[in-house]
This record gives structure tokens, sequence and C-alpha cells, in this order.
């Protein structure tokens, strides 16, 4: 066991773990943080995305040391308490979570792109979701609900709040 030192949704955590273990299986055995899903555990559907350093990484293909003094933020640490953020309410505003599986992932991933630049084009909203596979929706109501989500926040922003 060797000892992990991190942040999980803005709360420092020191936890002995086993080195051979992903930060997938960390943040859901360890922390019961069971919102980060495992739909391959080797990379290829990106539902097990979270924010490592403010950046969507996959985490059911990383060694759980390698997260070693980062900030980690899951899907449980995107709302503001009992606040939705915007990507999260538009997800649900435009039906965009049918069985719900990818639905963290593609928060985690709109968030960020968001982030970045609140007023995406299709190819961008394309590209940001490109990366997690959706069995259910067809995409199209994520694409929307993220451009919904764009809006509310320049929205938001203009108005001050």
């Amino acid at each position: 066991m060797k000892l992990l030192k991190l942040t999980i949704n803005g709360l420092e955590c020191t936890k002995a773990v086993s080195p051979s273990m992903t930060l997938l299986d960390f943040l859901r055995e360890e922390l019961n943080l069971t919102g980060t899903k495992n739909g391959c555990d080797n990379g290829a559907c990106g539902c097990c995305s979270v924010m490592i350093d403010g950046k969507p990484m996959l985490s059911c293909i990383l060694p759980v040391l390698e997260a070693e003094g980062a900030a980690i933020t899951t899907i449980e640490g995107i709302a503001k308490g009992n606040e939705l953020h915007p990507v999260q309410e538009a997800m649900i505003e435009m039906g965009a979570i049918q069985c719900g599986f990818c639905t963290p992932a593609m928060v985690i991933n709109g968030v960020h792109m968001l982030a970045k630049n609140n007023n995406p084009g299709d190819d961008e909203v394309k590209e940001c979701i490109s990366a997690t596979v959706c069995r259910c929706t067809g995409y199209n109501s994520i694409e929307k609900a993220l451009h919904l989500a764009a809006s509310k926040m320049r929205e938001a922003a203009h108005d001050g709040s």
C-alpha cells in the first residue's frame, strides 16, 4: 500500500491505496463516488471521464498513484450545493439523459468545453461529446443541451448573476 494525497471535489483526501488500483476504482470503491461509470475498462467509451486539474481525463486507465497531488472533479462535484450546473439543467430539460450511463461524462466534458468557450459552434460541441459513447440518445439531444447550457451561461454572465 502507498499513501495517496489529492483533492476530490474540493476536499483534501489522504488514503492508503494499492499501486495497481485505477483512479476509477479508487473513486467508486474507496470513496463511494459512484457517479463516474465503468463502461469498458480500457479507455474506449469515455464514460469514466473526470476532471483532473481542470482537464477531462479517463479514470479507468489512470493508475491512482499518477493522480498524486491533483485536483479531481467528479460528477458529484459539478453542482454547487443544491444548485445544478447549467449543463446539468440543460441535459434534463432537453431529455439528454435517457439511461444516464454516459451522462456524468457528457456533463464533465460539457462543463470543460463551456468553461473555455461559452459560445461553441456545432463542430466544437460535436468534438466535445465525441469521446464518450452514448447508446440511447443519438447525440442530438446532448448537442442541443450543450447549446442550451451555453446560452444560459452567456445570459447569466450578461445579467451579472
